[in-house]
């Protein structure tokens, strides 16, 4: 790989034709592709217009449309908007759009390519984000064009220099070209000597510019480009950018500087960056499976997080550098809030349990130091802090600590840090910090029931009932009790037995307290909150984050188990938080009924971890096949809760939603637990019945790596652990030197299918509402419409409620529902 990254830097050094002085174009350099370091990671679609795409890094970023339609950031300044091309080509007297033109669109994990074909021509839009060293430079956007014929090119865009929500703008800027030789560059100007852009590409010039005379009116500006076929062929025309938020750095000639930097260091930047990413594809941990979608999805899922890291605006006396994780981004439009572009507590500590499980070590520390220096004098965590909070009196909004639960987060994430990496020195380190934290949460409860709630800020929704605000939400109180278990182990490793007990007593208690305040014995259900005594007893999704750190869950779960996984919350492209019959649901709002990639997750992994394997796998495959139904290579934040599709502000490319894949695929399905500290992997196989092996590769067990294989052998499934020092752990019968373990399988397994349904539709697919094994018999309580099957796995079966059928895939059990909506069906196998 050195060799060939050694190749691409001297491909690129050549420089333009003589005549350019300034910006020079750059011979075309080869790009990471699926035949060599993304071991085939690429999603290759045709175009669909309207939908987004994302190329983002630490220092820019680039949204737009499918269509070749984008704004660009360098970050926190919106540069520019609204970018189309036209072209004329010689003798073909039409102007041709190109964006009307885009034909096909290639997502590799370190660049996105969009090309648009007509008769005469092929033109390549390539984006990439790479991690700059300094502030000022963001993403680079290169046009390979390939034409029978001369022609001319119009880049038209709109400037925008606009610093990212809230810090205040400086009004429209004014544009002024430099010329270099027979070319030039834009420089954007704003009323102030500390604040301006530039934008430029080799060869090109100025297309309109008003003088001040004329009436007030708004123009695009213009690069204007000629193209010819063989003396620009085998060249980039790369599209560059630059702003400058100091007096030092806003000055032409800072700014020229910067982009002549950008456009003579090209092909390094590109080099180094395609090799940080071939490096983290061949270190962080990926899973084979027969399903090679799974495969991809969960790669991807790592590849989103990653991208999702951002140089933030240091403020005074900090770190000269520092990065956190922001929660995602979509086009900002005509604002300047390009999704959430900005950093979330909780989304980050959700976000960092995937992060663990695929061995990321560093970016957990880096983001958790960048909450941990936000932490507010008493102990509670920070909520939300914009990418150009320095800049502004953020602490006077109502943003930074407007939640509640990033600081129990903070508290079990932590944990889920130290066992699996081992390492206890981080938080000895950071001992003042999670003491302050377990200090707040313990001494923030209103009305003294020995539960924090929501007095210190929202739990999870911001919006209920007559717009009522929950006094004490079950979510919150479930975290607390986690938070409390996570506490005793902390105070363990750091020597504190006397906050070790107290905190282990403190999660009994609570939870204690939430099974005899929240469960209705008569309605076998959960309550949403409560305020003075009295339960909200909306039917939701958040008593299934019981589950999450993977202690014993609720204590009466089976009936909300089962609703869970019905047609009333789970529709077919993910569960929704409040159920369909519950007078509180619309599926179109933001916390009264929608679907999040999130819920889904969380509803995975209770299933996963109460024995529901099947309605487990169902959610977990609808998070994964995601990757490739909007944001290309991305999980959307939120859909409709009637039908599939993204809500029109959904933040296309979102944290945790990626992170919904990595962690119910590890911790769900796999069933791995890793205890870095004492070098064990204890594991769970929940894996499909049609499947016969699987591999967990590169798995960071502290600071090991190691690799879990996965086989059926008869009527066992063997788990095999290789590549390191650790040794396995799990109910089944361990070999002597902890290197492998048999599980006992049942002799009889059904497995499901997956897939999302076309745009639009509503929910229709099959749901498992329970599943048990009785003596020689498996039960399955179905729900569903129409007619539909399962693969059967084992002996050969007697059919309860269905028949059998054979087809080319083998045995399946076909049920009969009906028609007219959902209908239950109970099938027995027996064997």
């Amino acid at each position: 790989m050195r060799l060939l990254l050694a190749g691409w830097v001297m491909a690129v050094c050549g420089v333009g034709s003589a005549q350019e002085a300034g910006l020079r174009t750059v011979e075309a350099f080869p790009l990471m592709d699926a035949g060599r370091q993304t071991d085939g990671l690429v999603i290759r679609r045709h175009v669909e217009a309207g939908e987004p795409f994302t190329v983002a890094g630490p220092r820019g970023v680039v949204l737009g449309q499918q269509e070749g339609i984008f704004e660009a950031w360098v970050l926190p300044v919106k540069l520019l908007s609204h970018f189309t091309i036209q072209a004329e080509v010689e003798g073909y007297p039409v102007p041709i759009d190109l964006n009307a033109a885009a034909s096909e669109i290639e997502v590799y994990p370190d660049h996105t390519t969009i090309t648009y074909s007509h008769i005469a021509f092929r033109v390549r839009q390539v984006m990439y984000a790479p991690d700059v060293r300094e502030a000022g430079s963001g993403a680079v956007v290169l046009f390979q064009i390939d034409s029978t014929r001369a022609m001319d090119l119009t880049f038209r865009f709109t400037p925008e220099l606009r610093p990212m929500w809230p810090q205040l703008g400086q009004g429209n800027p004014g544009a002024e070209w430099v010329k270099r030789g027979t070319s030039g560059f834009y420089v954007l100007h704003s009323d102030y000597a500390g604040f301006a852009g530039a934008v430029g590409m080799p060869g090109t010039t100025p297309g309109i510019l008003a003088p001040y005379q004329e009436k007030p009116q708004v123009h695009p500006l213009e690069l204007k480009l000629r193209y010819e076929p063989k003396r620009d062929g085998a060249r980039y025309f790369p599209l560059l950018m630059a702003a400058g938020t100091t007096a030092e750095t806003a000055t032409t000639a800072a700014l020229e500087a910067k982009l002549t930097g950008e456009d003579a260091e090209l092909g390094q930047r590109y080099a180094d960056h395609a090799a940080g990413y071939a490096k983290m594809l061949g270190e962080f941990t990926a899973i084979r499976t027969p399903d090679a979608g799974l495969n991809d999805a969960f790669t991807w899922a790592a590849v989103s997080i990653e991208q999702l890291k951002a140089r933030v605006q240091v403020e005074a006396g900090g770190p000269a550098s520092e990065t956190g994780l922001v929660a995602g981004y979509y086009s900002s439009g005509d604002s300047a809030r390009p999704g959430f572009g900005w950093f979330f507590g909780r989304d980050t500590l959700y976000t960092l349990y995937g992060v663990n499980g695929f061995g990321d070590f560093a970016l957990t520390r880096e983001a958790l130091e960048f909450l941990m220096r936000r932490q507010r004098a008493d102990g509670k965590m920070m909520h939300e802090y914009s990418q150009t909070a320095a800049s502004t009196a953020w602490k006077e909004l109502p943003y930074m600590y407007a939640a509640a639960d990033a600081t129990p987060l903070f508290l079990t994430q932590m944990l889920d840090y130290v066992r699996t990496s081992g390492d206890v020195a981080f938080l000895k380190a950071h001992r003042a910090e999670v003491e302050k934290a377990w200090q707040f949460e313990t001494t923030h409860d209103a009305d003294g029931d020995g539960i924090y709630d929501n007095s210190q800020g929202t739990g999870w929704v911001e919006d209920w009932r007559n717009h009522v605000m929950p006094k004490q939400e079950i979510y919150l109180a479930l975290f607390d009790q986690q938070a409390s278990v996570a506490m005793a182990e902390l105070a363990r490793f750091m020597g504190d037995s006397a906050t070790a007990d107290a905190a282990g007593k403190r999660a009994a208690a609570v939870m204690e307290k939430i099974e005899v305040e929240y469960y209705d014995a008569g309605k076998d259900a959960y309550g949403f909150s409560r305020d003075a005594g009295v339960v909200d007893a909306a039917a939701t999704i958040y008593p299934a984050v019981a589950w999450w750190s993977g202690g014993a869950g609720l204590k009466h779960p089976e009936a909300s188990l089962r609703r869970w996984a019905s047609h009333d919350f789970s529709t077919d492209w993910g569960t929704r938080d409040v159920a369909e019959s519950d007078p509180l649901y619309d599926p179109i709002s933001y916390h009264m009924g929608s679907v999040w990639p999130l819920f889904t997750g969380w509803a995975a992994m209770a299933e996963y971890r109460a024995g529901r394997t099947l309605s487990g796998y169902a959610h977990l495959m609808q998070n994964a096949d995601m990757t490739t139904s909007q944001d290309l290579g991305a999980v959307t934040e939120l859909l409709s809760g009637a039908y599939f599709q993204p809500f029109g502000r959904s933040t296309s490319h979102q944290l945790w939603s990626s992170a919904m894949v990595v962690v119910p695929v590890l911790k769900g399905m796999f069933g791995i637990d890793v205890d870095g500290l004492r070098g064990v992997v204890t594991v769970a196989p929940r894996l499909p019945a049609d499947w016969d092996e699987a591999v967990v590769e590169r798995l960071h067990v502290g600071a090991s790596v190691c690799s879990l294989k996965y086989k059926r052998s008869g009527g066992a499934m063997v788990v095999r652990l290789a590549g390191c020092s650790a040794r396995l752990a799990g109910e089944g019968k361990a070999a002597a030197d902890g290197r492998s373990i048999v599980f006992a399988m049942p002799a009889v397994e059904v497995a499901i299918g997956h897939g999302l349904p076309l745009r639009g539709a509503r929910t229709a697919q099959m749901k498992v509402l329970g599943q048990k094994y009785e003596g020689r018999s498996l039960v399955l309580e179905l729900e569903g419409m129409g007619v539909q099957r399962l693969k059967v796995r084992g002996a050969k079966v007697r059919v309860e409620g269905g028949v059998m059928v054979s087809s080319a895939g083998g045995d399946e059990v076909e049920v009969r529902f009906g028609g007219g909506g959902y209908g239950e069906r109970r099938v027995v196998l027996r064997w």
